[in-house]
């Protein structure tokens, strides 16, 4: 059985400075992003790449958007497995390959979750991940590798 879900989002570019684009050093990159009945994100392209460093930029948002996908898909899979998860953090990374010409890619994500667990075997919270993995729709959907390097703790175990 098939589902289809739409979703939407606006953006308006805020970054004319008067000049437009009159040259790549006239303009700022500042955007918002905008969704019915959210608050606003205000972004801009990495400071690298002459953004505003206090902005979220794209590839802070594509990351931001994988580890909150498998957070949500792993949720899941404990919950129908048995797990109960009361702790989860995750401290990623991802890595922008850029050419000559100006193109460039992400060659890679890694999340490293942190999952602390009440109840469940902690050797099948552990493999879950593998399952999130292969049901987070963003992580289906990008052309580049998602690593994972999870831990499992346990709640009553200082040592954990």
């Amino acid at each position: 059985m098939r589902f289809e879900h739409g979703f939407q989002v606006s953006l308006e570019w805020t970054g004319d400075l008067g000049r437009g684009t009159a040259d790549a050093r006239a303009y700022s990159r500042e955007h918002v992003l905008r969704v019915d009945g959210h608050h606003e994100i205000h972004g801009s392209a990495a400071r690298v790449f002459h953004g505003d460093a206090a902005l979220w930029n794209p590839e802070q948002m594509l990351l931001g958007a994988l580890v909150q996908c498998h957070l949500l898909s792993y949720l899941y899979t404990a919950a129908s497995n048995g797990i109960v998860v009361v702790g989860y953090t995750d401290d990623a990374t991802a890595t922008l390959r850029t050419h000559a010409d100006g193109s460039g890619e992400m060659t890679e994500a890694v999340l490293r979750p942190v999952v602390t667990i009440a109840a469940g075997d902690p050797a099948l919270a552990q493999s879950l991940h593998d399952l999130a993995a292969e049901t987070c729709f963003i992580a289906r959907s990008v052309a580049f590798p998602v690593r994972h390097e999870p831990t499992v703790r346990l709640a009553d175990d200082p040592l954990s």
